[in-house]
């Protein structure tokens, strides 16, 4: 199952066949890092089967994995290495290293020790649908989103997306159901949950969580009218999914409620093919309510936030990896 959910809008008249796709993905195809690399990023197979396809089809959805290895070593272990070659130096030369050869050495170090550091390797996975035009990813951070983005247009050529933008903002929207007396208020299919995270603007930047609680309570509301505005907030639709909204418009901690993947096979392919088709169904459907619960979906480029988004050098640095693969989302 997809655990976190970021939606892209794909730019119109952007389109590839599969076997367009599988071409410049294996031009991409993962490699792990060399003894000298601190990082590899490149297109695995999303069964995990080796030599397969990097580009599934499964009722009508495209579903993709990228592959994101690191290697660090702590700075400390680097400028430890690094001081004892400058001492080396100054006692055999009596030359104490200046600001620039100190730099050199520390890269020097870092260079000789990247061969025995720990090789970390986590996945996330992409599920592109052509109909509605969505590209979505898994993501959990900025940086692994960064990754996930470049990665993709520099193997589709003309491929431009840019992140779903809502005509109410979701903390906006938050604040509206948060603030309800009634579920009544509520947008339809939609249900306010027990955890929600409260933040101030103020200098404080003061922040209340509420855990296992009832937020349709005047201490809440109390908070709201205090100038706390919810960071993100614990809902379900329909009572098929359970998901916590994020004022950045992610979707986190997806949850799918008991009796949606009844009947399901356990392993296998065809438990695979089960649970994307499950999966990115139900998502199919809640997407747009949740669209329409806030306001309709602005146009591609409208908001000045919205440009398409190039492979720019900044997304190409490397990312913040980490320490755990995030396994399989099914």
């Amino acid at each position: 199952m997809f655990k976190n959910v970021t939606i892209y809008r794909i730019a119109p008249g952007w389109d590839a066949t599969l076997e367009e796709m599988e071409t410049a993905l294996d031009a991409a195809r993962f490699v792990p890092c060399g003894a000298t690399q601190d990082k590899a990023v490149g297109w695995v197979e999303p069964r995990g089967e080796a030599h397969g396809p990097l580009v599934e089809s499964v009722a009508g959805q495209r579903i993709l994995k990228l592959q994101i290895e690191t290697k660090g070593v702590p700075g400390s272990v680097v400028r430890k290495k690094a001081q004892e070659e400058a001492d080396h130096i100054e006692a055999t030369t009596g030359r104490k290293p200046g600001k620039k050869e100190t730099k050199a050495l520390r890269e020097d170090a870092l260079l000789a020790l990247l061969p025995q550091a720990f090789a970390r390797q986590m996945t996330v996975w992409v599920w592109i649908d052509l109909k509605n035009g969505w590209l979505v990813t898994d993501a959990s951070s900025q940086g692994k989103l960064d990754e996930v983005v470049t990665a993709l247009v520099r193997a589709f050529d003309g491929l431009a997306v840019t992140l779903l933008q809502t005509a109410v903002t979701p903390q906006t929207a938050m604040t509206q159901w948060l603030s309800a007396t009634t579920p009544d208020e509520w947008p339809g299919g939609f249900a306010v949950e027990r955890e929600c995270e409260l933040k101030s603007g103020d200098e404080e930047k003061s922040v209340v969580k509420f855990t296992r609680h009832n937020l349709a309570t005047d201490e809440v509301r109390k908070h709201i009218t205090e100038g706390k505005l919810p960071t993100r907030l614990a809902m379900s639709w329909e009572g098929r999914i359970g998901f916590t909204l994020t004022e950045s418009l992610q979707v986190k901690k997806i949850n799918f409620l008991e009796g949606v993947f009844d009947g399901r096979p356990d392993e296998g392919e065809n438990g695979f093919d089960a649970d994307v088709a499950l999966s990115t169904g139900e998502l199919q459907k809640l997407i747009p309510e949740l669209i329409e619960a806030l306001g309709g979906e602005m146009a591609f480029g409208a908001a000045a936030d919205s440009e398409p988004v190039p492979a720019a050098p900044a997304a190409r640095e490397a990312v913040t990896a980490d320490a755990d693969d995030e396994g399989p989302p099914f």
